[in-house]
């Protein structure tokens, strides 16, 4: 709980510097100014009236922050980016990129990736696979083939990377 009742009141009743007052309370000294300031400016006299408690204080100089915009913001379907994500080559990055030229003020890369990462974390997928060692072997390709030229002939080939 913040101690801004207190702060004030060393303040303005004890006539306290917000050194002293940052000592007492242990507290930033740039948190005491940053208190004092706000209630100067809500036009806050001490003593408080009996109906201003430590919340009701609190509300009053930290009010709420407004969210602007976030409902306003389109966000495409997360299915649909799931399934396009599952395509050869298709990245979150190249998605929110067509996203952003359809939406101009639609959400940034950050919180692009952060509410998809959100709503995957709901997904209920689980797989767990034991084995013992030597039991099984594992191996899968390693994306697109590769040329390899050939020394002698000069021929390129593809080759495939194969990953165990």
């Amino acid at each position: 709980m913040r101690k801004i009742n207190e702060v004030l009141r060393l303040n303005w009743e004890k006539g306290f510097s917000a050194r002293q007052i940052a000592k007492s309370c242990d507290i930033a000294r740039s948190t005491v100014k940053d208190y004092l300031d706000r209630a100067q400016l809500k036009g806050l006299t001490w003593p408080l009236s009996d109906d201003l408690d430590d919340a009701a204080v609190e509300r009053l100089l930290f009010p709420p922050a407004a969210h602007i915009g976030t409902d306003k913001q389109v966000m495409p379907s997360m299915e649909y980016l799931h399934q396009e994500l599952k395509r050869k080559r298709v990245t979150l990055q190249l998605l929110w990129s067509e996203y952003k030229k359809a939406n101009p003020d639609g959400y940034q890369y950050s919180q692009f990736c952060e509410r998809y990462r959100q709503w995957t974390g709901k997904l209920d997928v689980c797989l767990r696979q034991t084995y013992r060692a030597g039991e099984k072997l594992f191996v899968d390709y390693a994306g697109q083939p590769i040329p390899v030229t050939d020394s002698l002939s000069g021929k390129i080939r593809e080759a495939y990377l194969f990953v165990a």
